[in-house]
């Protein structure tokens, strides 16, 4: 049976892996349980229970029997006294002003339905059962007299204590789960630490973790810890082989703008402004190559670094405005990282567009940093095309106009993606523009 066919039948099952580790231990138990209750309660119980009440039946015959050879009740207590003192009931006949009180059978007593239920097949003169928790059962029916009442001990037609069973399964039930509850949840224990470790490593965060628990879950941490340690040295590699390339590019770069400084030329000064653009493509590509791999996660406040990203724009003469903070505390962030990704999406609204808006949204488990634009937008099927690198989405707009090279939004889903979020691209609704999300979980 596939999980498909499994879910029609329990539309609702945990989803977390100690609550099914439960279900699985809980529910064989339950059920094994229930069968045996129910099949102890219908079978055996019930079956004592008649054979008992039959016994009980054949006394009340001979009651009824002996009681039908007198002509009066005092006379019908005369006969039936030795015999009630034999067979140790109390016997007594209803006055004229009693009714037959209705049939009553504790909640508590297993047995009673099966007694009232044989006594009503096999005694003809029965009337009435009242059988409550006390220790007497009393039994009212007819005679040639009158209707009598007999009361006996009750563990004449049931057992002694018939729920013993079920208390002790209940019992040693419980007992048992817990025993292998608490056994499973040491079992489980190394898997959170694993699903924790990549977890955390998946939002840029490094956690110690070596792995601990059974051969399997040993042999999946140890996959992890390796597939970790190959990651680290591949950043690391990607480091070192940047910083080596943007030393070998920048030096002849720089010797390049020097030499053509010096001339005084027209040609010198269009190859000058080839150089700058040059250089700036270069930092472009190195800035993407580099991604997150130079900026360390730290603790700092997301308002802050927010504000201070308005303010250098504010500082150029840009049209760029803080309109909303929602909620202020210090979080563990990139915030190198962070800042570039923001000041991208500002440049990005800025060049396209005559101003900005940014608002801020922090709550318990999220952060929201939001920037909008009065720009053209960029439409619903493009989007996606937008945060892939080298991708420029108008060719008519050449570098000369200072669109880049299409690597702003990548880099900025690249650094959302390194703090376990999105970007996110819509429609501002108060802008008309371009709206563009950095959702992280925190």
């Amino acid at each position: 049976m596939n999980m498909t066919r499994l879910k029609q039948y329990f539309p609702v099952m945990p989803k977390g892996l100690y609550a099914r580790a439960a279900l699985i231990l809980i529910l064989p138990v339950f059920v094994l349980q229930l069968i045996v209750g129910i099949v102890f309660i219908r079978r055996d119980l019930a079956d004592i229970t008649s054979q008992m009440t039959n016994t009980m039946v054949r006394e009340l015959n001979l009651l009824v029997e002996e009681a039908e050879m007198a002509s009066s009740q005092s006379q019908a207590l005369e006969i039936l006294a030795p015999i009630i003192s034999a067979l140790n009931f109390e016997f007594r006949f209803l006055t004229q002003d009693e009714t037959i009180p209705e049939t009553k059978i504790g909640w508590d007593v297993l047995s009673g339905y099966a007694v009232r239920d044989t006594l009503r097949d096999n005694f003809d003169a029965y009337r009435s059962l009242v059988m409550e928790r006390g220790r007497l059962v009393s039994v009212v029916f007819a005679t040639e007299q009158g209707p009598a009442e007999v009361q006996f001990n009750r563990r004449r037609v049931t057992l002694a204590a018939p729920h013993q069973l079920i208390v002790i399964m209940l019992v040693f039930g419980i007992l048992l789960v817990s025993i292998s509850f608490m056994y499973m949840r040491n079992q489980l224990r190394p898997i959170k630490r694993l699903s924790r470790a990549a977890e955390a490593f998946g939002r840029g965060h490094m956690i110690p973790y070596s792995p601990r628990g059974a051969t399997e879950v040993r042999a999946a941490g140890a996959a992890f810890v390796n597939m970790r340690q190959r990651i680290e040295r591949q950043i690391e590699q990607r480091t070192l082989m940047l910083s080596g390339v943007s030393h070998d590019l920048r030096t002849p770069l720089t010797r390049l703008k020097l030499e053509l400084s010096m001339m005084e030329t027209q040609d010198a000064q269009a190859m000058l402004r080839d150089v700058d653009e040059m250089q700036a493509l270069v930092d472009s590509f190195l800035d993407f190559s580099r991604g997150v791999s130079t900026s360390e996660m730290e603790l700092c406040d997301p308002q802050v670094l927010i504000e201070e990203a308005v303010e250098r724009w504010q500082a150029q003469g840009k049209t760029v405005h803080l309109t909303e903070v929602f909620g202020a505390r210090e979080v563990h962030l990139r915030k190198v990282a962070l800042m570039r990704a923001v000041d991208n999406l500002i440049s990005n609204a800025v060049r396209y567009g005559t101003r900005a808006r940014v608002s801020l949204t922090l709550t318990e488990k999220a952060l929201r940093i939001r920037v909008e634009d009065d720009g053209p937008g960029i439409p619903v099927e493009m989007r996606g095309d937008a945060m892939r690198p080298f991708v420029r989405l108008d060719p008519a707009r050449n570098q000369d106009a200072g669109a880049g090279v299409g690597l702003g939004l990548a880099i900025v889903a690249d650094i959302a993606r390194a703090h376990g979020g999105a970007l996110r691209l819509g429609r501002s609704d108060a802008l008309g523009g371009l709206q563009a999300d950095i959702m992280l979980a925190l």
